[in-house]
């Protein structure tokens, strides 16, 4: 009888601490208690180790300021900056003053004016960009991926790396230790022979004993000599080239950047790189003087745990809120938070066209169907939803009237905005929104609608199923 209530007061004070602790969160909240019902001790163990841990989180949020502030100055004096709303290009902001002030406040990273930006639309012509880019290298070329495989295009990579460094280029390479764990000890030994800096962002063994597993980079940046990036949703991998039978072709959007957006890619990698190994970096010559080579307005828009705000979910929280003709989304995971949710269903009822595409095959069972669980409610709203057919769709796209669009690495899923480290280009000029457009209305060829009667006609079971991913879908 004694052990018993023992049981009972040690499951009480588990309950309790993720109350306390998760108080803020309500739907994260409800997926730990159902998994602390199932599994009443293992299931706190493992929120032990894996739940965010808020005083890393501070940590985290320090470091990355105080190197910011190093270079604030610098990148300011060099950048051309985008100051008032009157100076925005786009007419659709002339009575848009809400959203410019939250652009303008919401990350370490102004709306910029001196750009050029080129939309890549699958891994060939990402991958070909690139290999470029780093070949014409002078000074340095800084790379950081989630997932870098081994494979043929990866061994392409790093022989242009090990060529570069030889050539007295600072390469310096990153990847997500959980995202890239695969990566084999001889491809990392061999860049590290020629002279390529390589280090892991959080090794899972040693994230998990620090109780940092669940902070991954899921960022994709390359910046070459300062004056060149890229940023998008593609990682480093033959199945990005269509070589992945079980997925077949995978569309995904990508984009390559000329001028002083460039500077904010670069302090995104250098604050990247001082949580991975340790080393400040802010030599003025990675932020190096360049010609404009265009007028458009872009702004480099970061999120994670070493920033005080969730940067992306506010700018599109934001986005959608001032829609008044569409909102079009396409994301591979698609678990939007209460915020997300009920402004995408609010912008239905009033009219707004509400387009979201998503894979009609998935890489994830149990996150296709925690957004398989979204459906219905939206469908019933209004929102029309469209599945991704011609192989498998991993872009991030997001367009909002002829006002904005963005590209980037963040999904349109909990994961991405409150816990992921990520990145996101937003684009401004009416040229770039445009040629998304299209892209996206070419996709939507490719694609099969889901209807209200055909979609409330699933089976019993599958239903049940997605119920009990929706409930963990604030963990996935």
């Amino acid at each position: 009888m004694v052990w018993l209530l023992l049981v009972f007061i040690v499951f009480i004070f588990q309950m309790a601490t993720i109350l306390l602790l998760e108080f803020r969160n309500p739907s994260k909240t409800v997926a730990w208690m159902f998994i602390l019902f199932c599994c009443p001790m293992i299931g706190f163990v493992v929120y032990y180790f894996v739940a965010r841990d808020y005083k890393a989180r501070k940590r985290l949020r320090t470091r990355g300021s105080q190197l910011f502030r190093q270079i604030r100055a610098l990148i300011w004096s060099r950048a051309v900056t985008v100051k008032g709303i009157e100076e925005m290009h786009n007419p659709e902001f002339r009575h848009q003053e809400r959203l410019f002030n939250l652009l303008s406040r919401l990350s370490e990273s102004p709306i910029t004016g001196c750009n050029r930006s080129r939309v890549l639309t699958d891994g060939e012509a990402t991958f070909g960009a690139m290999l470029k880019a780093m070949e014409a290298a002078k000074d340095h070329i800084h790379i950081e991926f989630y997932i870098f495989r081994h494979d043929e295009i990866g061994t392409r990579f790093q022989e242009i790396m090990i060529r570069k460094a030889k050539e007295g280029v600072k390469v310096r390479f990153m990847c997500d230790g959980l995202g890239s764990c695969k990566l084999k000890r001889e491809f990392v030994d061999k860049l590290k022979e020629a002279g390529v800096e390589f280090y892991l962002f959080l090794p899972p063994l040693l994230a998990f004993l620090d109780r940092r597993i669940n902070y991954r980079n899921h960022r994709k940046i390359i910046v070459v000599d300062g004056v060149k990036g890229f940023v998008g949703g593609i990682n480093v991998g033959d199945d990005y080239l269509g070589k992945y039978p079980k997925m077949g072709y995978w569309r995904d959007t990508h984009l390559e950047i000329e001028g002083d957006a460039v500077y904010f890619l670069q302090n995104v990698f250098l604050n990247d790189w001082q949580l991975a190994s340790g080393e400040k970096i802010a030599d003025p010559a990675l932020f190096p003087e360049h010609h404009c080579g265009g007028d458009e307005q872009i702004q480099i828009v970061s999120s994670g745990p070493d920033q005080a705000w969730n940067a992306i979910q506010e700018f599109c929280f934001t986005a959608i809120s001032v829609a008044k003709k569409r909102i079009w989304i396409a994301s591979p995971y698609f678990i939007p938070d209460p915020g997300i949710y009920e402004g995408l269903k609010t912008a239905a009822v009033s009219g707004v066209d509400v387009r979201i595409m998503i894979p009609w095959r998935a890489d994830s069972r149990l996150v296709h169907l925690a957004s398989l669980s979204y459906v219905e409610e939206l469908l019933l709203a209004g929102v029309r939803f469209f599945q991704y057919q011609k192989g498998f769709i991993h872009a991030k796209v997001l367009i909002v009237d002829d006002l904005l669009a963005s590209v980037g690495t963040a999904n349109m899923d909990m994961r991405s905005f409150f816990c992921n480290f990520e990145l996101t280009a937003a684009l401004y000029e009416q040229s770039a929104i445009d040629r998304l457009t299209v892209d996206f209305e070419k996709d939507m060829k490719v694609c099969r609608e889901m209807t209200k009667r055909e979609f409330q006609r699933r089976p019993f079971l599958h239903k049940k199923a997605e119920m009990l991913c929706r409930i963990l879908s604030p963990l996935l």
